[in-house]
């Protein structure tokens, strides 16, 4: 009999027939008794996908349209009337101590811009020496205007390098030359096959250290590599039918290792946990799968489901991306489901081999039962656990404080590595013709009652006295006179918040008084307010998609566990993680610590990182939790529950935590800032997530809460799918007996 939290008993329940098994028994019986056939068929899918892909080859674009904001319209605006969009420019950027307007210095530029126009990517070229205000005031500083036949994201790297390697051939002798524009910042970006190859390294070394074994560790590597590698090639395919844009790539790599060697390594450790209890390997594999296969599937259907939730958002490329991923997220789950089952049939006799023996001298030296450490952590923290919850919630609160000053942006060529043409150039016109030269904004003038053109001249007679505008060229009409376009030069640089602040006051405040007196329509739109709109866009429409993540989020996890607080707990707790996350992200790459240049964390990123670290923190809360619940429901007792949960998890928790910690921040090594802030975000969150939620803020919130964490309101049970996520059969050989539990909990027969 069980004794139950109300102090009576209750006979135990009846353990399942072996003979029945889950759909994830099924499938990993299937799977290791067709072996073979099963790792053919992952290999034929591999191989398939990436020889159509090599046949049709990729068409990566970006998207970040925003209908409805000034700088999409005006785009839009300068397109109906027929201006020139399809192409894009670079800026060759001259710069000599004695003046570029030296004749000796002419007679090697002017060859060289010849040259440069002769290129088969170049449309044409404008001189420093024809082009009005192209040189600065001191004469040091000058810069030719390079036409280019397309977009910057869809030229090649390769046509870039021939512009600039063409263009530096005439620099020496006291003049510099450099080029730069959106195109040349291709070159300042690294591939991430390093960082990549960094992470993969450390997860192999911890996974040694955990399983004792090269092959035993590789199994989990193998598994995610192929369901990566897979998806990468069908990526390549869609992009031809999708917006993708060429750095989800490096995305998927990020979540698509971390994930699948997370979720082989919950399987594989509870395979060996059956083929030390005595179990036949096939037994093992079929027992593994029935319970943790279960996990991993709700697992993964958290990350999908919360990857899903951006295209609430509407944001072109980030559709893609989280499409992209979230296909990375069902190939890591469907290879642990099915590849690894295979993979264990075809190495089990030796795992069992291993894994016994290494069992057996470990009861040999009389070391003590694994779990048994995180069994003293669970009793420290339940006889304390208001105080290791309100450690470690202030703790987190203080680092995810500085994410209330969070600014998000763009990176630009500001924010390129040191001694990288696109920086050198960036700094020069910054040195010669000010910060704000490198940011300008495009005025759109549309009718007015004297003709576009003269509207556009009244406008920048008014904006020339404008407070941070440094200076404003003269209007230029389209061909048809229907619009004119002026160049607001602003005295800040893009990323300065006075910029935003100038935008703000040129749409709200200066330009609706001029359209009174003139009648026009005035747009303000270029790069830089396209990047402000962009940014302002994502932060208006996060609230939706957060609650949409969470709602989802919730009412999964109650159908799970027949809980209305554990759900509520585990995304406050997953919230309290990403704010650490940002807060952490805020001070590292926006207020500059550590030495990284300073600037605004990329607009897309905070949701990115939402979606995937909030679906990944439940992955660590549905595996510790259903164990926890796996033992409420075999002894009825919360605080035996909360102990053994977490010594039988924390191991397991611990190391994934490190193979993503290991994976995430190998991609600070990335040349690409992106893939810094990112890599460095979910390495944070993850920590935080593995180490001080799940080993402390759960256990003691668990205790907190007692039986009342398994409560379910009657009419929700009714409307709730009935869900079983853990096996119940008979309690594993590693849990120690209760004598031993009562000793370390310190708590009386």
């Amino acid at each position: 009999m069980t004794s139950t939290p109300q102090g009576g008993t209750r006979p135990p329940r009846p353990e399942a027939p072996r003979g029945r098994g889950s759909v994830f028994a099924r499938v990993a019986g299937f799977s290791f008794r067709h072996r073979a056939a099963a790792v053919g068929l992952w290999l034929l899918v591999l191989v398939g996908v990436w020889v159509l892909a090599s046949a049709v080859g990729d068409d990566y674009r970006e998207d970040y349209s925003l209908p409805g904001t000034d700088s999409q319209r005006a785009v839009e605006l300068l397109e109906a009337h027929g201006s020139d969009q399809g192409g894009d420019s670079v800026s060759i950027v001259l710069h000599d101590e004695e003046g570029i307007e030296r004749a000796e210095v002419r007679e090697r530029v002017e060859p060289m811009l010849t040259e440069v126009g002769a290129l088969p990517q170049v449309t044409g070229v404008v001189s420093v020496y024809e082009q009005p205000g192209a040189v600065a005031g001191d004469g040091t500083v000058g810069y030719a205007t390079v036409g280019l036949v397309e977009a910057s994201e869809q030229i090649e790297a390769e046509d870039v390098e021939e512009i600039v390697e063409t263009a530096k051939a005439a620099a020496g002798d006291g003049l510099g030359v450099e080029v730069g524009g959106d195109a040349t910042r291709k070159l300042a970006e690294g591939e991430g096959g390093a960082a990549e190859g960094i992470g993969i390294l450390a997860a192999l070394v911890i996974l040694v250290f955990m399983f004792g074994s090269v092959l035993a560790a590789g199994l989990p590597v193998i598994t995610a590599l192929f369901a990566v590698g897979s998806t990468l090639g069908a990526i390549v395919l869609a992009s031809h039918l999708f917006t993708v844009a060429d750095y989800t790539v490096y995305v998927m790599m990020l979540v698509g290792l971390g994930v699948g060697i997370d979720y082989a390594l919950l399987i594989f450790t509870r395979y060996r946990a059956e083929l030390v209890a005595g179990s036949s390997p096939e037994r093992a594999t079929v027992s593994a799968l029935d319970a943790a296969g279960r996990t991993v599937f709700f697992a993964g259907c958290t990350v999908i489901v919360a990857l899903l939730g951006l295209v609430a958002l509407g944001l072109g490329s980030l559709q893609g991306v989280a499409f992209s991923v979230a296909l990375t997220v069902l190939a890591t789950m469907l290879a642990s489901l099915t590849l690894l089952p295979a993979l264990l049939g075809l190495f089990g006799k030796r795992f069992a081999r291993h894994f016994t023996a290494r069992a057996a001298k470990r009861a040999a030296r009389g070391r003590p039962a694994p779990g048994a450490a995180w069994r003293r952590l669970g009793a420290a923290v339940q006889r304390r656990p208001l105080a290791a919850l309100a450690v470690a919630v202030v703790a987190l609160g203080a680092l995810a404080a500085p994410a209330l000053n969070l600014r998000m942006g763009m990176a630009d060529a500001g924010n390129d590595p040191v001694g990288s043409t696109s920086r050198e150039a960036y700094d020069l016109l910054s040195e010669g013709f000010g910060p704000g030269f490198n940011g300008p904004l495009v005025v759109i003038t549309d009718g007015g009652e004297g003709g576009a053109e003269a509207a556009a001249g009244v406008a920048a007679e008014r904006l020339a006295d404008v407070e941070g505008v440094a200076g404003v060229t003269p209007p230029a009409p389209t061909g048809d006179g229907a619009v004119a376009t002026l160049v607001l030069f602003p005295e800040t640089s893009p990323q300065d918040v006075a910029t935003s602040d100038l935008v703000h006051a040129l749409r709200e405040d200066v330009l609706p008084g001029i359209e009174g007196e003139t009648g026009a329509e005035y747009l303000v739109g270029g790069a830089t307010a396209a990047t402000m709109d962009y940014s302002e866009k994502v932060a208006e429409r996060m609230p939706l998609f957060v609650a949409i993540v969470v709602g989802v989020s919730v009412l999964l996890l109650m159908a799970v566990f027949r809980s209305v607080w554990i759900p509520l707990k585990a995304a406050l707790l997953n919230l309290l993680s990403i704010g650490a996350a940002l807060g952490a992200m805020t001070l590292v790459f926006q207020e500059g610590w550590f030495g990284v240049e300073p600037g605004p964390i990329e607009a897309f990123l905070p949701v990115m990182i939402f979606a995937i670290v909030f679906g990944l923190s439940m992955d660590y809360e549905i595996f510790l939790v259903a164990r926890m619940h796996e033992e409420w429901e075999r002894h009825g007792d919360h605080r035996l529950a909360v102990r053994e949960g977490l010594a039988h998890t924390g191991a397991v928790i611990s190391a994934a935590g490190a193979i993503m910690v290991a994976v995430f921040g190998a991609f600070i090594l990335s040349p690409d800032r992106m893939l810094q802030q990112m890599g460095f975000g979910m390495a944070v969150a993850i920590l935080v997530d593995a180490v001080i939620i799940r080993c402390l803020i759960v256990p003691a919130a668990m205790q907190l809460l007692g039986r009342h964490a398994w409560w379910l309101p009657a009419p929700l049970a009714r409307l709730l799918p009935a869900v079983e996520l853990e096996r119940h059969d008979a309690p594993s050989p590693d849990r120690a007996s209760p004598e031993a539990d009562r000793a370390a909990s310190g708590s009386p027969r």
